[in-house]
């Protein structure tokens, strides 16, 4: 089912509780009935409490587990694999990660039954977020992303997306305006500004390596606790070029995000190489971002969810306000 059309999400209004902890029992351990949704957008995810006899030196989060249903018709079964498969292999280089638990026949996806949707359960991991890391915490997750990006290299993705313009630009432009999401008022101004972006950057990328990625990189993604961080949610896992993990953990454009970025690739660098040269990619990444993004919440708007988080979606407001943004990656590499 293409994610994009209604009733793609109906099927998580059948995840009940007592199929959320059904699934969880699946592994081998019973749930003690205490369920929590935790806040997630794309897919739906719970925090379960398993029934267990723990010794005193148990950890804090021992007896909990996650479990991830995810949205049904975006990933198929081999694309949501790999991104496991990534995972486990960063588990084997010591990163840290959560990667997903093996049921009992050996898969990390089991498939709700009649629902048609997957699902994978993890390990409980607990720490904060970090807004505003100190260069001592920029160093070390650069070392972190460095390494990471090491192992990322190691293989190819076969399945999961590929940043590029044409995916993340032309394609989600093209979607927005097949399905009139943009008002008449905005919609000329921004096509025709994006596809000058394309056609100014499209060039940039050629010759620029791709690898395996986290994709979705962000403050949010990674949790910190005495022992250092741990990197989750690979969800948007994709191939796509080294930068676009770094911009977005450094995303502002002021001096002081400048120096961030800097002090990151000193920590990244001691890991491995960094093309410098694709910093100049930050600009074009963030405008597709920008509109990747607007397509994401179009395709899922008939979610609840998503209606009462993005109240202005699709108001002129909301357009005239992406028309700004992408005005000023304009203006920073000289498109106007």
């Amino acid at each position: 089912m293409n994610p994009a059309e209604p009733g793609a999400t109906k099927f998580f209004f059948e995840l009940t509780p007592e199929r959320i902890l059904s699934s969880v029992e699946l592994l081998g351990h019973r749930c003690t009935g205490r369920v929590l949704a935790l806040n997630s957008m794309e897919n739906r995810v719970y925090e379960v409490e398993l029934d267990l006899d723990l010794p005193a030196s148990a950890g804090r989060w021992d007896a909990f587990r996650v479990v991830k249903f995810y949205r049904p018709g975006r990933w198929s079964r081999e694309q949501i694999l790999e991104e496991h498969i990534f995972l486990q292999e960063c588990v084997q280089a010591d990163i840290p990660v959560v990667a997903p638990l093996q049921f009992p026949d050996g898969e990390t996806i089991a498939e709700v039954p009649e629902a048609g949707i997957f699902y994978a359960v993890f390990r409980k991991v607990g720490g904060r977020l970090v807004d505003e890391m100190s260069e001592p915490e920029l160093r070390r997750l650069g070392r972190l992303i460095g390494r990471l990006h090491a192992v990322g290299a190691g293989s190819k993705f076969q399945h999961r997306m590929k940043l590029t313009v044409d995916s993340y630009g032309r394609q989600n432009v093209d979607f927005l305006r097949r399905e009139r999401l943009i008002p008449p008022s905005v919609e000329a101004h921004y096509a025709s500004l994006a596809d000058r972006l394309f056609a100014a950057v499209e060039p940039w990328f050629d010759g620029v390596q791709h690898q395996r990625l986290h994709g979705d990189c962000h403050v949010g993604n990674i949790l910190w606790d005495a022992s250092g961080c741990t990197l989750v949610d690979f969800d948007d896992c994709l191939d796509g070029p080294c930068v676009q993990d770094i911009w977005l953990l450094t995303p502002g454009r002021d001096g002081q995000n400048a120096r961030n970025r800097e002090i990151f690739l000193e920590g990244y660098e001691q890991m491995r190489e960094f093309d410098r040269s694709t910093l100049r990619l930050v600009e074009p990444l963030r405008a597709l971002r920008m509109i990747h993004f607007s397509t994401w919440i179009a395709k899922r708007f008939d979610d609840p969810a998503f209606k009462r988080v993005f109240v202005d979606f699709g108001t002129e407001r909301y357009w005239r306000e992406q028309l700004i943004a992408l005005q000023e990656v304009g203006e920073a590499i000289g498109v106007g």
